[in-house]
């Protein structure tokens, strides 16, 4: 059985990558902590700080799924030896379909585990901001930008993360002109950073009556979203704040009163706007959050050439600088030009299939 023969030694190949990623997951650390995060929880004043709480849990839940990973690999891979063996003393050929199955599952799982350890960033724990941007267009461009809305919203669902509109601006006649949303969950920017730059679609357009081929550009910035104080000095005199009414079909989630806030920092030009929490307050301290948090970037992205970090810049929103392509017509085809990665199935990158792509990008950033 010379396809059993050549499983086993590939399944032999993956004895040392699995003992890898073990150690840099630093697994009894993870467990100690799990300890801790239950005994706090078991507190009857535990849920008394809601926001404190959600975190624990969500980080209990993220130690347990990763402990639980790595425990049924290591079950699966003596499992597979075993059927392994079995298939050789029974000499029975109609095992192998189902150990190539298992075999394939195994390596999936562990390659995403694998993933995982390169989120080693100092932020890559952390929240991720997004904000959208239509690019010209018009009308075509917000379309694209309400469509990629959508696809990062699914990706979070796939991955159990939530989003929380910050601020919207909806397009005159469909779509989105901006939105900043906040995708909440252990790991989000270290997986969105990827995202950052300029985003491409090239289609049919449903708006044009003469059907023909429409190219449309939308630009995503992603930032962390960093709670703590930083170390960033900022002038009064160099910021500009105008408070305008909420807009946008936000419903429940955008507060519809003039307490919306627009922050200029007049030196870099970078423009911050927050229009959901309750209050005018709220909305300047967030958006004051998110204003450190760029300059913050800014600054590091000064101090380096290129910090693995933060790469994939946000460039002007037109031909040349798109960091994918999503082409619908003639062919359908999603192509990222920094690595290279493709995938034909369109309807299910724009559905919130991005895992090639983020896993792509953080295996270039780590090469």
């Amino acid at each position: 059985m010379v396809e059993l023969d050549q499983i086993k030694q590939e399944l032999a190949t993956y004895e040392e990558p699995l003992r890898e990623v073990k150690a840099s997951l630093a697994l009894d650390a993870k467990k100690q902590r799990v300890e801790e995060l239950e005994r706090e929880m078991e507190a009857p004043d535990f849920w008394d700080d809601a926001e404190r709480a959600q975190k624990m849990t969500i980080e209990l839940k993220s130690f347990k799924d990763i402990i639980e990973t790595v425990e049924g690999l290591e079950q699966q891979n003596a499992d597979l030896f075993e059927l392994i063996a079995m298939a050789y003393e029974e000499n029975d050929p109609a095992l192998i379909p189902d150990i190539q199955t298992e075999f394939e599952e195994f390596k999936t799982t562990l390659e995403d585990l694998r993933i995982n350890t390169l989120l080693s960033g100092e932020y890559d724990k952390n929240n991720a901001i997004l904000r959208l941007n239509a690019g010209a267009g018009g009308t075509e461009s917000c379309d694209w930008a309400g469509m990629l809305y959508r696809m990062y919203s699914r990706y979070a669902e796939k991955k159990g993360f939530s989003v929380e509109v910050l601020d919207i601006l909806d397009g005159e006649e469909a779509g989105i002109k901006s939105v900043t949303f906040q995708v909440n969950g252990l790991n989000a920017y270290g997986y969105l950073k990827s995202e950052k730059g300029v985003h491409r679609l090239v289609r049919i357009s449903p708006f044009n009556a003469q059907g023909k081929r429409q190219t449309s550009f939308v630009s995503l910035d992603v930032m962390p979203d960093i709670e703590e104080d930083l170390d960033v000095e900022i002038n009064d005199d160099d910021l500009r704040i105008d408070t305008y009414r909420s807009s946008g079909a936000g419903g429940q989630h955008i507060n519809k009163t003039s307490s919306a806030i627009r922050i200029t920092h007049l030196p870099t030009g970078i423009v911050v706007q927050c229009q959901n929490e309750r209050s005018q307050f709220q909305n300047k301290d967030k958006a004051m959050q998110m204003l450190k948090a760029k300059l913050y970037l800014l600054k590091q992205e000064e101090n380096a050439e290129k910090l693995s970090d933060i790469r994939g810049d946000v460039k002007e929103i037109g031909w040349g600088n798109q960091i994918r392509s999503y082409v619908l017509q003639p062919y359908t085809l999603v192509t990222d030009h920094r690595t290279e990665v493709k995938v034909a199935q369109v309807d299910a990158v724009l559905d919130g299939y991005l895992d090639p792509f983020i896993n792509g990008y953080l295996k270039w950033i780590s090469s």
